[in-house]
């Protein structure tokens, strides 16, 4: 197998891995908000952080849907540069974000980890969108 057809499963495999944590993020996210409080908080603060992080994994959500249907159309399943920066921004997405549930950290390192790990690889995506059914390029 060569390493550019190796590519697809591992991007694959990481995009799966980043939405598996994400999903675990939305699930556990209760520790995460008390840790972006005071010690002493009402629960309106709780709630205003609590929707502050639903929201970043809903856009999060989102952005996994633009990734995922360029990936299964064609448009960027074989782009291996596509396929590099999604694979390096999944992969360090997923392990940032298994510190981020595990070492209960504050909410705004999730947007940064959102910036950069998933942002930029949704970008280049709708990017490669535009070229291919816009710009009638090919997609490789």
């Amino acid at each position: 197998m060569s390493a550019v057809s190796s590519l697809v499963p591992a991007r694959f495999l990481t995009i799966m891995a980043h939405l598996v944590i994400v999903i675990t993020v939305f699930w556990s996210r209760e520790n995460n908000v008390k840790a972006c409080l005071p010690l002493e908080f009402t629960q309106e603060q709780y709630d205003t952080e609590d929707k502050k992080l639903v929201v970043a994994l809903g856009v999060t959500f989102g952005l996994f849907a633009i990734e995922l249907a360029g990936f299964f159309s064609g448009v960027s399943m074989f782009n291996s540069c596509q396929s590099l920066l999604s694979l390096a921004a999944h992969c360090s997405a997923s392990v940032s974000l298994s510190f981020f549930v595990f070492e209960k950290w504050e909410c705004w390192t999730y947007w940064v980890i959102f910036a950069c790990c998933s942002v930029l690889p949704a970008f280049m995506e709708v990017l490669l969108f535009i070229a291919v059914f816009g710009l009638k390029k090919k997609p490789l």
